[in-house]
This record gives structure tokens, C-alpha cells and sequence, in this order.
């Protein structure tokens, strides 16, 4: 089994605290930029920040979806999901970049071996960087429009 990664960033015009606040809302802000590939979604625990516990099923493609159940760390301005149904672990961070923010999200998973493995690993990234940055890209429209 081999390590999957897949990443995305982008550049907002808002500070990293109303970023990092937007971010770490999943009970009114993140079901209002998920993009339609998250089916389902609800909050089990919190709401906001560490602590938080939400789960949805991630409809990566017609075939393949992943039931998650999401427990939430933040650690200064890094937002940990940890996935207690699997190996996923998705991180996004907010870091300051000139009168802005970059923030980062970055998902990996221990996929498959074999020839599963090997299309799993050059396919699954392209597929699930393209969710993440329409989440970004949704993220950046919710903040920058206040």
C-alpha cells in the first residue's frame, strides 16, 4: 500500500483570521461551500474549531464514494480532519501573503496495492484536487464577498 496525496491552494483577499474563521465554521460556513460531491453532510459534535465531529460521503466518482466521519484539530492556523473510517487524514492551512491569505489543503490515504494501487495513485489525485479547489475556489467567494 502506498501513500496517495492530493493538494490545492489558493490566494484570498481577506486576512488569515477571517479565513481561518470561515474555515473552522462547519456548522453554517462549510455546508455552504462543499461542492456536490459531499452528500449528506451534518455536524455529530461542536460545530466550531477542535472538537468538532461531522461526517458526509464524499462522491469522488460514480463509482466510488467514502462514507467520512471527520474529527477536527486545530493547532494555530492548521485545521486537522482526521477520518475515523479510514486512513484520511485532510489538513488545510492559512498562512499571510501580502494584504491576504494562501491557504493550502492537503488530503492523503494509504491506497491500494497492486494494479489497484497504481491507477488509484496517478487518478485519485486529479479527481480529488479537482473537489478541493472547487471548495477552495467556493471558500474564497464566501470570504471575499463578506
Amino acid at each position: 500500500m502506498a501513500q496517495v496525496t492530493a493538494s490545492q491552494s489558493i490566494e484570498v483577499n481577506a486576512a488569515p483570521d477571517q479565513v481561518l474563521a470561515a474555515l473552522s465554521d462547519y456548522q453554517t460556513v462549510r455546508p455552504a461551500i462543499l461542492p456536490p460531491q459531499y452528500l449528506d453532510y451534518s455536524v455529530v459534535e461542536g460545530g466550531a474549531g477542535a472538537g468538532t465531529v461531522a461526517k458526509w460521503t464524499l462522491q469522488a466518482t460514480s463509482k466510488r464514494s467514502r462514507n467520512v466521519q471527520a474529527s477536527v484539530d486545530q493547532v494555530g492556523s492548521t485545521i486537522t480532519e482526521t477520518d475515523a473510517n479510514s486512513s484520511m487524514i485532510t489538513t488545510y492551512q492559512v498562512q499571510p501573503l501580502g494584504t491576504g491569505s494562501k491557504v493550502t489543503t492537503v488530503t492523503t490515504w494509504q491506497g491500494a496495492g497492486g494494479i489497484g494501487g497504481f491507477f488509484e495513485k496517478t487518478f485519485a489525485p486529479k479527481g480529488l484536487g479537482r473537489i478541493q479547489a472547487e471548495l477552495l475556489g467556493n471558500l474564497k467567494s464566501h470570504v471575499e464577498r463578506g
